[in-house]
């Protein structure tokens, strides 16, 4: 969602309420459906299960209902990596324009659009999509998520104390509690990936750096 910014009429207060809108809706969702989980059959039956809601409904003898929904988990797949296509596009079409990527990459259509880089960032993601398996791509996509959280929290943190009379539409509540506790959750959530995601967001990073000092750096200060 804040990666939008630039596409809103009011950023201040639009990017506020979808954010933490879409966050209250999303964790009530979540709740609601696992208390309906646990109530209609016992969590120790499906923990382990790669389908828990499937199978609690072929438990309980609707089979056609977990059918149903298997088909629907599968068709709405594609909707997770539309998210991250629209998300990603718009970071490249940023970083292009300030010079740490092609500027070319930084043109957009009539409309306002950037279509050059959504595309380009479109078959980079068909082609990691189509050579790895789900669950890595799912975990990496969970660690860059997860620091991109802790970098948010301490910017916040930061920006309360070097400019604390710094025009802001929204204010976060508690900022020092609020940002301290997302940064330890985070790096908790973090830390319980399997080692091997950890050591190949490590290495992405690390070619990242290294674009970034060879490529990039120089780049982007001679803009």
């Amino acid at each position: 969602i804040s990666t939008a910014a630039e596409e809103t009429k009011n950023p201040g207060r639009d990017l506020a309420i979808g954010i933490v809108g879409s966050m209250v809706a999303c964790i009530a969702i979540y709740i609601l459906v696992a208390v309906a989980a646990v109530g209609a059959l016992s969590y120790t039956k499906f923990a382990g299960s790669a389908e828990p809601l499937a199978l609690i409904l072929r438990e309980i003898g609707r089979p056609g209902f977990a059918t149903f929904l298997g088909a629907s988990a599968v068709i709405a797949l594609p909707t997770v990596l539309l998210a991250f296509l629209f998300g990603q596009s718009r970071i490249f079409f940023t970083m292009a324009r300030d010079g740490l990527l092609p500027l070319s990459l930084a043109k957009v259509s009539k409309r306002g659009a950037p279509v050059r880089i959504t595309w380009i960032t479109a078959a980079i993601v068909a082609v990691i999509a189509g050579l790895l398996p789900l669950a890595e791509i799912a975990a990496l996509a969970n660690a860059g998520t997860l620091a991109a959280f802790v970098a948010v929290c301490a910017c916040m943190l930061v920006m309360r104390r070097r400019a604390p009379d710094a025009l802001r539409t929204f204010r976060a509540p508690a900022a020092t509690v609020v940002g301290t506790i997302g940064i330890l959750g985070c790096l908790y959530l973090f830390f319980s990936l399997p080692s091997k995601t950890q050591l190949y967001f490590g290495l992405w990073n690390l070619l990242g750096l290294v674009i970034y000092f060879v490529y990039a750096r120089p780049r982007a200060l001679a803009e």
